[in-house]
């Protein structure tokens, strides 16, 4: 097979794996109404200073489709709307207890899903593994499956 073609394949795998893996240890932790896409969405309101305008570039969908994520996290309490300082049209967002508990919550279960990882690569080609990653990874938005 062709390097690139492999790369992809194990890349695309390993990264599903990992969100599913994530999602089913968050959701063993009492957090039974999330979805994956949530995550995606805390990672950037606990980043601070986010509109729904923000997180529609950072999910890479319509500023309607961030909408209707921001109000079910609203209704589900994960997530308020708070003024914000500059445009008194914009809300920015921030989460609630229950959005920082499940925000601690994915990021424990991201620690053990990759602890197998770390263990079979060891510490050092680990961290090269991250380092390696971190390089060519896109700063641009997450998209999430939906």
């Amino acid at each position: 097979m062709d390097d690139a073609l492999a790369f992809s394949a194990l890349v695309l795998a390993l990264s599903g794996r990992l969100v599913q893996e994530i999602h089913t240890r968050v959701t063993e932790q009492g957090f039974e109404d999330l979805r994956p896409a949530h995550g995606y969405a805390f990672a950037r309101i606990s980043l601070g200073g986010a509109t729904t305008a923000d997180l529609a570039e950072h999910l890479g969908v319509s500023k309607q489709a961030a909408a209707q994520l921001v109000e079910e996290l609203v209704r589900k309490g994960y997530v308020v709307r708070l003024p914000h300082p500059h445009d008194a049209r914009a809300r920015l967002l921030g989460l609630t207890e229950a959005g920082w508990a499940a925000t601690r919550a994915a990021d424990q279960a991201a620690k053990a899903a990759v602890a197998p990882w770390r263990e079979a690569l060891g510490e050092a080609r680990f961290g090269e593994l991250v380092s390696d990653l971190g390089r060519i990874t896109p700063a641009g938005p997450i998209r999430p499956a939906w």
